[in-house]
């Protein structure tokens, strides 16, 4: 098995901003690979690399073999992309935008219609196929921006959080249209803000902050980075959290998590029912009483919090 996408070192700055740091990474190909990182990490600057939209000012960029600044042309044959707002034009109807995008790969007239059709069943749009764009939910334009990323059938498809606005149900839907993409043989890479999106779909994920990748692996390793279990619990909003946390520091892996407004403290822990008994004693030691305790297992959230502290 090959890689798809390569990214060696890659550099990009807006003026005296870095947004990319010497970023590198790899995508198998047939996988679905995970880019995440806070608000103005440098995520969408790398995807707007990676689909010709933007140059780096140094490194290496090759995706499905053509190297991104050499070939530019011949990679956007080969590449879909579905950013972060919709790419719709909001005057013409959702068919008569696939049936476009199908022209402009140069489909047939009738292959452009037939292929629409298809993807216009499968994004749950019959009904309003013949409406204006600009009568669309938010929720309807971006299931049609994800049907017109994929009307050429392409290899590499660039998903930058491509489900937010979705319902649940449409989001979900969305998840087994991405992974029959897969099993179709397209490698995806995809960015989001939903960690549980990332947990469910995919194999392998790298994380960056501040335009350097600070932690990858898959994710069950990253969760077991945070230990066995996380200990969660909730004292009174009178008490004072910083105590508690100072408290609570020596049972924990990492420094504690507190939620200001309601109280609720999470710790990540290697024994769970040692830590969980060791917390009850220093706090009760303490005059401290506990609203609610309990363990559960470590979740991308929880990992996401512990390396970026964001």
């Amino acid at each position: 098995m090959t890689d798809t996408i390569v990214v060696e070192d890659v550099y990009k700055a807006y003026g005296d901003v870095n947004a990319l740091n010497g970023v590198s990474l790899s995508v198998r190909e047939g996988k679905i690979f995970g880019l995440l990182g806070p608000n103005g990490a440098g995520k969408t600057t790398l995807v707007r690399i990676l689909t010709t939209l933007l140059k780096p000012d140094a490194g290496r960029v090759e995706v499905a073999g053509i190297d991104v600044l050499k070939d530019s042309m011949a990679l956007r044959r080969v590449i879909g992309l579905a950013g972060q707002y919709p790419a719709v034009d909001e005057q013409l109807t959702g068919r008569e935008n696939l049936v476009m995008v199908g022209q402009l790969y140069h489909f047939s007239r009738s292959e452009a219609k037939s292929r629409a059709q298809d993807l216009l069943k499968r994004f749950s749009l019959t009904d309003a196929a013949d409406r204006p764009v600009k009568t669309y939910s938010g929720g309807m334009r971006r299931r049609l921006d994800l049907a017109a990323s994929i009307v050429a059938r392409p290899k590499v498809l660039f998903l930058d959080e491509p489900t937010t606005g979705l319902d649940p149900r449409t989001r979900m839907e969305a998840w087994e249209f991405i992974r029959e993409l897969v099993r179709d043989g397209a490698t995806l890479l995809l960015t989001t803000q939903y960690l549980e999106e990332a947990d469910a779909l995919t194999g392998f994920i790298t994380v960056i902050d501040e335009g350097r990748v600070i932690a990858e692996g898959t994710p069950d390793e990253l969760k077991s980075r945070l230990g066995s279990d996380v200990l969660e619990l909730r004292v009174s909003r009178d008490i004072n959290l910083k105590r508690v946390e100072s408290l609570l520091q020596p049972i924990g892996k990492d420094m504690p998590q507190i939620d200001l407004q309601s109280g609720d403290i999470s710790i990540a822990v290697n024994d769970g029912t040692r830590s969980l008994l060791d917390a009850v004693r220093i706090l009760d030691g303490e005059g401290i009483s506990i609203e609610d305790i309990g363990l559960r297992r470590p979740t991308l959230d929880d990992v996401f919090l512990s390396i970026t502290g964001k």
